[in-house]
């Protein structure tokens, strides 16, 4: 049988479409390509990122800033020593990159200079860590990636 050119290009394009939808239908159906947002109302996060900026550069102008430590109990977070305990206020956020299910908030609450996050609130793995703090009137916002 002899193919001519119409031929060739109509299974040339065949050929094409099979090896795209192949690879949609692969991604689609496969659990380990399902990746999850961010947040979900993530326009309105977006309209928020200035005033995120703001309170990262407030933070870099610290003398001392938040640090994180892992220890065997879990995730230990210090606040500068400089600053009242009874005055700092906010939230840290520990998102899941792989798992939203395992993402997590809680609020700052502090008896002395540092936070404890327990050790089985955290699986091994990558975490981003968000705490959003402020002092008297002014906010702050640390950001970390880490693998615990």
């Amino acid at each position: 049988m002899k193919i001519n050119w119409g031929t060739g290009i109509v299974l040339a394009f065949v050929a094409f479409i099979s090896f795209i939808m192949y690879f949609i239908v692969n991604m689609n159906v496969q659990d380990k390509y399902d990746h999850d947002l961010v947040t979900d109302s993530y326009y309105e996060e977006e309209l928020k990122y200035q005033s995120s900026i703001d309170k990262q550069r407030n933070a870099q102008k610290l003398k001392e800033n938040v640090s994180v430590q892992q220890t065997s109990a879990g995730l230990e977070i210090t606040f500068p020593k400089a600053f009242d305990i009874n005055t700092i206020k906010g939230k840290v956020f520990l998102y899941r990159p792989s798992n939203r299910q395992f993402d997590f908030e809680m609020p700052i609450s502090l008896s002395n200079h540092t936070l404890l996050i327990p050790d089985n609130r955290l699986l091994g793995g990558r975490w981003n860590l968000t705490i959003d703090w402020s002092y008297d009137t002014e906010d702050y916002l640390y950001k970390q990636e880490l693998n615990y």
